[in-house]
């Protein structure tokens, strides 16, 4: 815990969100090579597009173990190897001549990825509790936000200059990179006194108490739809900005730039509130900005043809209400059960993982032939984690009146 202090909240912050952004950078820097990976590997455009499905469900599967393993062996032991493999798999998907070892690689790719993001936000929580995590956790989003704007960009000009493969190389770069500043700055948050056992029994324990809980079903599916109404335009890019904007490849930036202003102010603004607003009501004031971005996005869509500024316009507050509502919710999810609490990031990141994984797979493909279907399924994700927001909010007040009733009868 000592070395904590080689770092200021603003340095860990940073290097927290390095690690988050492997996410992004796998996913959005390689959607503008998709037509390029199908000529060079000579595949369809389905099998291009289950090279991110197959990335997005091996991340989904491997995030339900990488806060158990950190649980047991610390936070940046797993952080440590899970870049060793990261950059490995990045210089394999280089180095492909087949789009089947593409996705072998990508899979690869998948299982590393998200331990910088889960096992992050458990060090979060290590280190703070109430409105300081809820800062901190909303400054790493503000710096993470950077990632999905600046990704399509630089994969279009990549593709533009040099082959698809120069994506992966840098990915590799960056990765080596990471490894070598984790290895000497980043901290230990959990000491070895407070690690739990990795046995099965009671991994099979955890996993139950937490997935039998109501409460998190409701708060994490919370934050997961939320998720999945901006994914789905982050699924559909290659179509929406190419055929219904009538843009080029080199053009993402129209729909990711306002995307992410609205994730990093959305979260510069979390920042800001918390401490001073409670959760609820910041929540509220996020699911504002969700329903009624969803609700123009519809409108206009229903009476228009896509139009660019109007059509990327209700991305922005979409994501600035997303941004409002993830800080507080994700520190409720994650005191649910304090003693666990990797496990418990573990099994938010994989539900909100593998609804992304569906998104991109199933719904996506589904609904990209019109602007209209796109903003309708948007519209159907900010409703779904509205209802389960309040319903969570209608249990957990039941659930506290049976305690107090309970406790009056005893008295």
């Amino acid at each position: 815990m000592h070395s904590r202090q080689q770092l200021s909240n603003a340095g860990l912050a940073t290097l927290l969100a390095a690690l988050a952004m492997l996410g992004p950078f796998s996913i959005d820097t390689y959607l503008p090579a998709f037509p390029n990976i199908q000529s060079s590997l000579v595949a369809t455009s389905l099998e291009v597009q289950q090279t991110l499905t197959a990335y997005m469900l091996s991340f989904a599967f491997m995030t339900l173990w990488h806060g158990a393993l950190s649980d047991a062996f610390g936070r940046r032991n797993v952080i440590l190897a899970a870049l060793a493999i990261f950059a490995v798999a990045s210089f394999g998907c280089a180095s492909v001549h087949s789009i089947h070892y593409l996705w072998g690689f990508r899979i690869l790719q998948g299982v590393s990825a998200g331990a910088g993001m889960v096992v992050g936000r458990a060090m979060i929580r290590d280190l703070y509790a109430g409105a300081p995590a809820e800062r901190l956790l909303s400054m790493v989003t503000m710096i993470f936000s950077i990632a999905p704007a600046i990704a399509p960009i630089l994969g279009g000009w990549i593709v533009g200059f040099m082959s698809w493969r120069a994506i992966f190389l840098l990915l590799f770069l960056y990765t080596i990179a990471l490894w070598l500043a984790c290895f000497k700055f980043l901290p230990e948050s959990l000491p070895k006194d407070k690690r739990q056992e990795f046995s099965m029994e009671f991994l099979w324990l955890s996993y139950r108490k937490v997935f039998k809980s109501p409460l998190f079903h409701l708060k994490a599916g919370t934050v997961a739809f939320n998720f999945a109404g901006m994914f789905l335009y982050v699924s559909a890019a290659p179509v929406f900005i190419t055929q219904h904007l009538k843009l080029a490849a080199d053009q993402f930036g129209w729909q990711f730039v306002p995307s992410v202003a609205g994730i990093f102010l959305g979260a510069l603004a979390a920042n800001r509130l918390a401490g001073k607003l409670s959760v609820w009501k910041q929540v509220s004031i996020g699911f504002c900005f969700l329903i009624g971005a969803s609700v123009f996005n519809v409108t206009f869509h229903f009476f228009s043809a896509p139009v660019l500024l109007w059509s990327v316009t209700p991305l922005f507050f979409y994501t600035f209400g997303m941004s409002l509502v993830a800080p507080g919710a994700t520190l409720l999810v994650l005191d649910l059960f304090p003693t666990i609490r990797g496990i418990v990031a573990s099994c938010q990141s994989a539900t909100l993982t593998l609804l992304g994984a569906v998104i991109a797979g199933v719904v996506a493909p589904a609904l990209d032939h019109s602007a209209l279907s796109l903003a309708l399924g948007q519209l159907a994700c900010a409703l779904i984690a509205a209802a389960l927001w309040y319903s969570g909010r209608a249990y957990w007040r039941s659930k506290t009146a049976q305690k107090q009733n309970a406790w009056e009868t005893v008295g």
